[in-house]
């Protein structure tokens, strides 16, 4: 099975979608002149981004290179903290940002019904986007996808001896050894709860909380603390930091768990009180080329879902692995629910 296929496979419901509709699609658009001496004239473009900053600086380098007079501000954060700030400043009717991607999907849902986002559709993503990872709407599209993944120090944990399954982790032998990110924090860890909630249940967290385990926000920290050396093994964390790390030399190894891994769809959107409309536009197009998909995916270690982009050698591809999936529609209704729930077994 294909790369394409096997993430298609775990698609959101197209019946979720379909319920979200409103307006027709506009039709796609490419980087025409035009497009690019208007975005030149504004000279700028502001990116709200949950993808760890270095990997999405390295799109924002890119960018600029491509397109000289064009600086991106790239501002990075944690995805709930995103979400924060954007219903703080619309609400105040501050428009700061003109592009806007969240590791929380549940995010464009609200995004989408409060109005808050101008319908685009580049034209990559209409020739080589699966129909399941674009609103059928225009506002919206599948920028990327990463794994959320148990990993260890191979210096300090012999293969042998790791994990093998997020129930390996409840084993003694880890109390005090695990580090993990945290629902409230990120959106990565948010559907990676609710997945595995749903898979395993709310007793392994209650188990897992009882394992003195190292608490940080971000997803990206995880992966970090194992490069470390600060603990031996992460119960969570994004895939794609994994790989750059392990890729760098750092003794670092992921583990697909025998009982399951979280699937994080990352959707974009351009915002409709963008301060510099042509420039977002023009950034928003270039997101989603092959060119800006396949470097997201060799230097970035992110999942692409561009059919053209093909996946780095050496990384396990999806169809080896047994992947759990979150409905967002489902998990908007479960948040708070979720975040109190985590809470009361890992603390705040």
């Amino acid at each position: 099975m294909s790369t394409k296929a096997s993430i298609a496979a775990l698609a959101i419901t197209g019946s979720f979608w379909t319920g979200m509709a409103g307006a027709q699609a506009p039709a796609p658009y490419d980087a025409t002149p035009q497009l690019v001496a208007a975005a030149v004239k504004e000279g700028k473009v502001v990116w709200y981004t949950t993808t760890d900053v270095k990997v999405a600086e390295g799109l924002a380098r890119l960018f600029e290179s491509r397109y000289p007079g064009i600086k991106v501000q790239v501002e990075r954060s944690g995805a709930e903290r995103n979400f924060q700030r954007i219903n703080q400043e619309y609400s105040s009717k501050i428009y700061n940002a003109d592009v806007i991607e969240s590791s929380d999907a549940v995010h464009f849902v609200a995004f989408k019904r409060n109005g808050w986002l101008q319908a685009a559709v580049p034209s990559d993503v209409a020739k080589f986007w699966p129909k399941e990872y674009k609103d059928p709407d225009g506002q919206f599209a599948a920028y990327r996808a990463h794994l959320s993944v148990i990993a260890y120090n191979t210096r300090l944990v012999k293969k042998e001896d790791a994990p093998k399954s997020h129930a390996d982790l409840l084993d003694r032998k880890w109390d005090s050894k695990l580090v993990k990110a945290h629902p409230g924090y990120s959106g990565t860890i948010m559907t990676d709860t609710q997945a595995l909630s749903q898979a395993l249940g709310w007793g392994y967290f209650e188990k897992l909380g009882k394992q003195h385990v190292m608490q940080v926000q971000s997803s990206t920290e995880p992966p970090k603390k194992l490069a470390q050396g600060e603990r031996p093994v992460m119960a969570d964390g994004n895939e794609y930091n994994v790989f750059l790390l392990k890729e760098s030399g750092v003794p670092i190894e992921p583990v697909y768990a025998t009982d399951g891994t979280s699937l994080v769809v990352g959707n974009a959107g351009l915002l409709k009180n963008a301060p510099h409309p042509s420039a977002a536009r023009l950034f928003y197009h270039f997101m989603f080329t092959r060119e800006a998909q396949q470097s997201n995916s060799d230097i970035g270690g992110l999942r692409s879902f561009h059919s053209e982009v093909k996946e780095k050698a050496g990384r396990t591809p999806l169809s080896q692995i047994k992947l759990l999936n979150s409905d967002p529609a489902a998990l908007e209704g479960q948040v708070e629910t979720i975040k109190k729930k985590y809470e009361e077994y890992f603390g705040t």
